[in-house]
């Protein structure tokens, strides 16, 4: 569904919000163990960025890209993608983003033996909200710091 859709947007020659199509289309092929085909998408994601200048999801692009990299035992390079992503989103002041790059490499800190340095990187992301705490990105967030406590 979501390739007929995107063929059928193409067609009419509309690109609204490209990236975080290509993005979720990516997800759902690295969520079916399909990280080659992940890869490729975001591939063509991040040159859409850079072709539309439509940076709104890219934090989100590079953390996606750890992911994949990640299920396919790429570590070093998965890192590299996860501090891109943090990177990117701090510079955009995106948040929510931040967030998500920042639990997704403290995540693989943890995997590293380096808990405390996890720790150190996730807990001031999580400071500065004030709200929002039912969501799920804040729950994971929390649980994380908990399991990272101990």
């Amino acid at each position: 569904m979501m390739r007929g859709a995107m063929a059928a947007a193409k067609k009419i020659n509309t690109k609204l919000l490209w990236t975080p199509h290509l993005g979720s289309l990516a997800l759902a092929h690295a969520r079916a163990g399909q990280a080659e085909a992940a890869l490729h998408l975001l591939s063509e994601a991040l040159a859409a960025v850079e072709d539309m200048d439509e940076r709104v999801f890219e934090a989100e692009l590079h953390r996606i890209i750890g992911d994949a990299l990640l299920s396919m035992q790429r570590r070093g390079e998965a890192e590299v993608e996860f501090t891109r992503a943090l990177a990117v989103a701090k510079q955009q002041q995106a948040r929510s983003w931040e967030l998500r790059a920042a639990m997704s490499l403290a995540r693989f800190w943890r995997e590293q033996g380096k808990t405390q340095q996890a720790r150190e990187l996730l807990a001031p992301v999580y400071g500065w909200f004030t709200e929002g705490f039912a969501t799920r990105d804040l729950k994971e967030a929390k649980v994380l710091l908990e399991e990272l406590a101990v």
